[in-house]
């Protein structure tokens, strides 16, 4: 059985010889609470008017704060094949969840049995067995024994959500927060986990749907608990830094990580063609080369070689005015991305956030962003994240207008794209759309390390090809003199709107470029870009070191200035499924030399950008503004006409 090289095998032996414990655990077992109160029952009366005595309380000191709590006996085949009434049969979803609970208890059990070989915990066990443990190594001792039960705690209620997830339904409950985490030993976790488990089905397990809906809900909130306790310091890294694969049940075992399927969505978009949009040649080559690149990812090393050598677009935002075809861009790059995965035989998964995500509960805006962002990331997919529309969709800061849920938007999207904890495997990539960049929060759209100018059609044959694409060839109407799509060659196209930006185009950027170049002279050096980048910095103090990352990324970028050929995603052998070396070395082999020019012109590509949206917005602003005085001294002309 072969496994990803960066994957341990759990050995179906290694889980199965802890079947007997784990169905041990399951018939049943006395546990004492130690930190959640059982659920209590109303007390039944002995006689009409005379209520039960109250519970003793003992105030003699040091007892005051003793645990009180009996022993209980947890029996949780019974409690779950309790769920559906009187039926004495147990039901298939029953059954399910019992085999679910025996079969996480086993994997739960084997990875804490490897943990304790992986680390000096099983020597210590056996010492202590024997009474041979020194007093020195107490610590350690105990520091190992908390590190097990976080792992064994985690793997339980990771496999159990993983297992179970193909029997939820659309019933949710509500379980509230997850308290008896115990981390003395792994037993004694195991124990508190299945106790309050039990404790919840006793209160909202009304019917099966609501027990296997309680069960997926207990076991989300244990793992968000554990994997918050595990970040204060416990001895965890003998288990976050091995991977586990239990391959009888396509489980992936990651860490403090919630596993998942590698499923993808069923597309029903509309996919278009590179002929089909007409114009914006630089954004259309970068996104055909970037669906390209995606395919580069290697699968076993879960990392694109573009990632590492420089060049690979994990964020990206395309700006234009309404109807100049971001919808139509969106479509071409998953369209050509869905093909290639349909080929290699890749999970290609599409999202798109669009503002019915955005919730009035408070945190769930924050809570969707943060699934959509996991969801594109997961490393076992190809991912393709959109957000249309995103100033209308992530707040900008200080703005009064913007809701709570939009803010929330905003501080999950700034962290996820450039935040302490983003790793970019190479993966999948985010692209952000707007119609009106300027309001979109400054930070936010620096994190975007592409520009993608979407200007639509701007030649005369850019409207012949648009005209004809449209009409479509339901018509009679001859062509004229005209090579219908010539223009939209992207090689020949691109070469020239590249060229295009030797020089500034918007007005403020170019008087910059001049005094610059007519101070020192051609910008031809290190020193004199530096210049050339300080004084656009001068001009606009949101020029900052971000931005400079994302000019030299785009430099990066343009020096994998190729085109991988169509050969290697049709013949996945030639390219996608070589080795991971062996890869790089082949896209090592086609890079090209950094130019000045290239350099030149991504700064003003880039900086065009950023004075084009501080224009804009700065002139939407002074337009409100005249509007509201026009309508001040319309009011007030009409109101002196009305009084007179």
């Amino acid at each position: 059985m072969s496994v990803s090289s960066d994957l341990m095998e759990l050995r179906e032996e290694a889980i199965r010889k802890h079947y007997a414990a784990a169905n041990a655990m399951l018939e049943g077992f006395d546990h004492t609470p130690r930190v959640a109160a059982a659920s209590e029952s109303a007390a039944v009366e002995r006689s009409a008017g005379i209520g039960t005595r109250r519970r003793f309380r003992s105030t003699t000191p040091g007892l005051v704060t003793r645990s009180t709590a009996r022993p209980e006996g947890v029996h949780l085949l019974e409690r779950i094949a309790g769920s559906d009434g009187e039926d004495p049969l147990v039901s298939p979803a029953q059954a399910s969840v019992m085999h679910g609970l025996r079969r996480a208890l086993g994997i739960a059990l084997a990875v804490g049995e490897a943990f304790s070989d992986a680390t000096p915990l099983g020597e210590m066990k056996r010492a202590n067995l024997q009474g041979a443990l020194g007093a020195d190594r107490k610590a350690e001792f105990s520091a190992l024994l908390e590190g097990e039960a976080l792992a064994v705690g985690y793997v339980f209620a990771n496999t159990t959500a993983f297992l179970l997830a193909a029997q939820a339904s659309e019933v949710t409950v509500d379980v509230g927060e997850v308290q008896e985490v115990l981390t003395d030993n792994a037993q004694l976790a195991l124990h508190g986990a299945l106790w309050e488990l039990d404790q919840k089905l006793s209160t909202h397990a009304s019917d099966e749907p609501r027990m296997v809906a309680t069960v997926l809900a207990f076991a989300e909130q244990l793992m968000e608990r554990i994997a918050l306790r595990a970040q204060n310091g416990a001895r965890t890294g003998a288990f976050t830094s091995a991977n586990w694969r239990v391959e009888a049940d396509d489980l992936t075992l990651r860490g403090f990580t919630p596993a998942t399927k590698a499923k993808g969505t069923t597309l029903t978009m509309q996919f278009k063609k590179p002929h089909q949009v007409v114009g914006n040649h630089i954004a259309k080559y970068q996104a055909m080369r970037l669906a390209k690149m995606l395919m580069a990812y290697d699968f076993e090393r879960r990392l694109n070689p573009f990632a590492e050598l420089g060049g690979f677009i994990f964020t990206f935002m395309g700006d234009g005015a309404p109807g100049t075809g971001k919808t139509t861009l969106i479509q071409m790059m998953a369209g050509f991305i869905n093909e290639y995965c349909q080929n290699a035989g890749y999970t290609f998964r599409y999202q798109n956030f669009g503002i019915d995500n955005i919730d009035s509960y408070q945190g769930k805006s924050g809570q969707n962003a943060k699934a959509f962002i996991n969801n594109v990331l997961d490393p076992s997919v190809i991912g393709f994240g959109t957000i249309d529309d995103i100033d209308q969709i992530a707040g900008k800061r200080g703005d009064r207008q913007s809701s709570a849920g939009q803010q929330e938007v905003t501080a999950v999207f700034m962290e996820a794209f450039a935040g302490a904890n983003t790793v970019v495997r190479g993966n999948c990539t985010f692209g952000m759309f707007s119609n009106f960049p300027e309001n979109v929060d400054d930070a936010l759209r620096q994190r975007a390390g592409t520009r993608f100018l979407v200007d639509g059609p701007q030649t005369r044959e850019d409207y012949i090809d648009i005209l004809a694409l449209l009409m479509g060839k339901k018509h009679d109407i001859p062509l004229g003199d005209h090579e219908l799509y010539a223009a939209q060659q992207i090689q020949k196209a691109v070469a020239a709107s590249f060229t295009s930006h030797n020089r500034p185009k918007e007005p403020g950027l170019m008087d910059v470029f001049d005094r610059v170049s007519s101070q020192i002279g051609a910008l031809d050096t290190i020193a004199k870009m530096g210049t050339y980048l300080k004084a656009i910095q001068e001009a606009d103090p949101r020029f900052t070191g971000r931005a400079i990352k994302n000019i030299t990324d785009a430099v990066k970028v343009r020096a994998m200035d190729f085109e991988l050929p169509d050969e290697w995603m049709e013949q996945p052998d030639l390219f996608l499924f070589k080795p991971y070396d062996e890869k790089a070395a082949m896209i090592e082999e086609l890079r090209k030399p950094i130019t000045v020019e290239m350099v030149i012109q991504e700064i003003n590509r880039y900086a065009d950008s950023e004075f084009r949206y501080a224009d804009k917005s700065d002139e939407v602003a002074i337009e409100a503004m005249v509007r509201d005085f026009g309508r001040t001294e319309e009011a007030k002309r009409r109101y002196l006409e009305g009084k007179g």
